[in-house]
């Protein structure tokens, strides 16, 4: 049966939030957020900053309206100091830092060398939306620059086109395509169209777009990894939960909702007492409540009758978990309901307290969705 949302669910979310943020500093210090806290990461003592968890963050406060939009700023501008401390001052960031408060060179620590391209759609879409939301041409030409990055360094003419996955710590060009990268580079290049009036962005959006659009198995109703090394064979070795739901929040068309119904399907997941969707087809021995999360958000986005009951039970399985879980406070929501959840990739994911999930839960809780296109504060209409 259908158990409500706890009422200040939300509000419990964002003192997490803030707690992670003031680990090492509060006020107006440029710094990013440590990622996760507690359980068996808290123990490994972990304590770095991925980019792609502090735009999300970014997103959550920029949800909170006013009331959120001065710590937004702080973690947008240590994005700026990274992107300007880079050696390669070309517009690139990393994967990961120390969440180092960060007043002098020396305070830059690199803790992830990689530059994926998810990631640095991620941190320019943030940048993007800091923009939309304050009009300082720095967060502009902050999002300017990381998206040149990605156009001068991943676009991709095999195939159908599209953009490349980055490249390693090594410093290796990537020569795989993703489908969930080129949903996260359409969506920030949209957003680029609408902030900055030029065209050009809107061709790069659909440079991306036609490679999403190619991913897609008919038969399957959801859509492909991606492809192999060779830019063009579809890579279908695991069946993952992001692809599907981040398309549908970013591509909001009809011909392709089916993947929101077969991520219920085929990763839907009761385990030890928490509900949710796994990672992947491949290991539905866990929920990851992140992307329990993006499904939530995404059946909120489509709009259909049924579908927001559903996103409602989906938060309230995450909001269980947020009073319930493993090494739960109360605050924060961990990763998943149980340690080494499998991505069906080599990757695991833990029952550690992560803001990533943190704050996609409240962008679901609030209706915002982040890949659209549209700015937050556009979304928030009068509850800013």
């Amino acid at each position: 049966p259908l158990v409500p949302q706890p009422a200040g669910s939300s509000d419990q979310a964002y003192k997490f939030l803030n707690q992670m943020m003031d680990l090492y500093r509060s006020g107006p210090t440029p710094r990013l957020v440590q990622s996760y806290r507690g359980g068996l990461i808290g123990a490994q003592a972990n304590t770095s900053s991925d980019i792609y968890d502090d735009a999300v963050v970014i997103d959550a406060y920029l949800a909170e309206g006013r009331g959120g939009l001065a710590r937004a700023e702080v973690i947008g501008n240590a994005l700026l100091y990274l992107q300007a401390h880079q050696a390669s001052h070309d517009g690139r960031l990393l994967n990961a830092y120390a969440p180092t408060p960060l007043q002098a060179t020396g305070d830059v620590q690199v803790t992830d060398p990689a530059s994926s391209v998810g990631h640095m759609a991620w941190a320019g879409q943030a940048l993007a939306q800091l923009y939309a939301a304050t009009g300082l041409r720095s967060y502009l030409a902050g999002a300017v620059a990381a998206g040149d990055w990605i156009q001068a360094h991943c676009r991709d003419a095999r195939g159908a086109g599209g953009y490349t996955g980055g490249y390693t710590s090594s410093g290796t060009k990537i020569e795989w395509k993703s489908t969930e990268h080129n949903i996260d580079v359409y969506a920030f290049f949209r957003l680029m169209a609408r902030e900055t009036r030029n065209p050009a962005w809107s061709s790069r959006a659909a440079w991306a777009r036609r490679f999403i659009v190619s991913m897609w198995d008919p038969r399957a109703g959801r859509f492909y990894l991606g492809t192999t090394a060779n830019g063009v064979t579809p890579n279908d070795a695991a069946q993952v939960e992001d692809v599907n739901s981040w398309s549908y929040l970013a591509l909001q068309d009809p011909a392709y909702a089916a993947s929101l119904d077969w991520e219920i399907t085929h990763l839907g997941v009761t385990a030890a007492g928490y509900s949710g969707v796994s990672v992947c087809a491949g290991d539905r021995t866990g929920v990851w409540f992140e992307g329990t999360a993006h499904l939530a958000d995404a059946l909120e986005t489509l709009n259909q009758p049924g579908a927001s009951a559903l996103a409602e039970s989906y938060r309230s399985d995450i909001a269980h978990a947020q009073a319930n879980g493993p090494n739960a406070d109360g605050l924060g929501i961990m990763a998943a309901s149980k340690d080494a959840l499998s991505d069906c990739g080599g990757g695991y994911v833990y029952a550690s307290l992560h803001t990533g999930t943190t704050a996609w839960y409240i962008l679901a809780t609030e209706g915002i969705n982040p890949l659209s296109g549209t700015p937050i504060s556009a979304q928030l209409g009068g509850r800013g």
